[in-house]
């Protein structure tokens, strides 16, 4: 899963970048990688790996991973190659979500870019942006269309959308609200244009320590983005970026205590990862075994085939029945063959739709 970061500067957008990949890579022991300047990948925390990997002394332990971009000086202007944002823009194309930090906070020590704190209004900025970077792809298509439409007719199809995609956005709309017409092709030619309106988003309300214990319920500007993501499919988790940057220096054991005494029942990173995967629809299955015990994300309704294609395509091809076990069955049971004996292993098909936390052998020929 890759997740762009972004929002205007001076809302606790790089703080959180930091403190997340810090955290993340630490909670879970895994080696925070540097792929480049702005973009980082942690760990999934998940304390079923550690659990089944303990049971199997297992040599390695591989959580699933999330990748996040940190788009940099995106402001008024960005799309237009004002300030950092244009030249960042281009990296978020390809992520699967984005992350639009808004800060919900007062302090005079941090000036705003816009002199005053309005989350709505910031939103608006960000979004706007996008549109005029998402406009300038249509122009493009259009224009390509356009001159091979006279000799193919069957691109007037694309054409008709693209006008209707374009009004659409230019009413200060976003792609993810366009009703794409029910046809095979306008949907894969809306998806291949890669909008990035049309991703999904998750809102990180940024907050100051004082509004974390009730989860920004008395915060106006919180209420305000929280209606915002509710009448767009969006979510919205609340963080303080602050204290994410502290809980980030801190040792696992210290952490607990740390959030305890904040009266928070886990870290931002925590809320960030659940809010991605219900928005995306993913969870992740486990394999476990004396080599490696390991996380793997999916999407939920996958069928054992396809899930067996995430691990490798050799296994999906040659696919002949999985081997499923409930990991809190398999770790009360303490071994696989002990799980068999008492019947709460199955040998599953083709048709077996993969469930969260489900643990699985595959049985394959190729």
């Amino acid at each position: 899963m890759k997740l762009g970061i972004l929002g205007l500067p001076n809302v606790g957008k790089s703080t959180l970048f930091n403190s997340l990949t810090k955290a993340g890579a630490e909670s879970a022991n895994y080696p925070f990688c540097t792929i480049d300047p702005n973009v980082g990948v942690v760990a999934v925390p998940d304390e079923r790996l550690k659990l089944l990997g303990d049971m199997y002394h297992s040599k390695k332990v591989t959580p699933a991973v999330i990748e996040f971009v940190d788009i940099a000086g995106l402001v008024k202007g960005a799309s237009k190659g004002e300030g950092l944002g244009n030249q960042f823009l281009a990296n978020i194309r390809e992520v699967d979500a984005l992350v639009h930090v808004v800060r919900c906070f007062e302090d005079t020590n941090v000036v705003h870019v816009e002199g005053t704190i309005d989350p709505l209004r910031d939103i608006e900025t960000i979004n706007l942006e996008l549109i005029f970077a998402d406009l300038e792809v249509l122009e493009r298509r259009f224009s390509k269309v356009t001159k091979a439409a006279r000799m193919d007719k069957s691109l007037a199809k694309e054409e008709s959308m693209l006008i209707d995609l374009r009004k659409h956005l230019e009413e200060g709309k976003l792609a993810i609200s366009f009703e794409v017409p029910d046809d095979d092709d306008l949907q894969k030619s809306f998806r291949e244009y890669n909008l990035l309106t049309a991703k999904p988003v998750i809102f990180a309300a940024n907050v100051a320590e004082d509004d974390l214990a009730n989860d920004g319920a008395d915060n106006a500007g919180v209420k305000a983005v929280r209606e915002f993501a509710a009448s767009n499919g969006s979510e919205v988790f609340v963080i303080c970026a602050q204290i994410e940057q502290e809980i980030a220096e801190l040792e696992d054991d210290e952490k607990a205590m740390f959030l305890e005494d904040l009266g928070l029942a886990e870290s931002g990173l925590e809320k960030l990862i659940a809010a991605s995967y219900k928005l995306l629809g993913l969870m992740s299955f486990l394999t476990a075994g004396e080599d490696e015990t390991r996380a793997w994300t999916i999407k939920i309704g996958t069928k054992a085939p396809q899930a067996a294609g995430k691990i490798h395509t050799d296994f999906e091809r040659g696919f002949i029945k999985a081997e499923v076990v409930n990991y809190k069955d398999l770790l009360e049971q303490g071994s696989l063959a002990a799980a068999r004996e008492k019947g709460l292993v199955g040998m599953e098909g083709k048709d077996y739709v993969v469930k969260d936390g489900d643990v699985i052998l595959f049985r394959f020929n190729v």
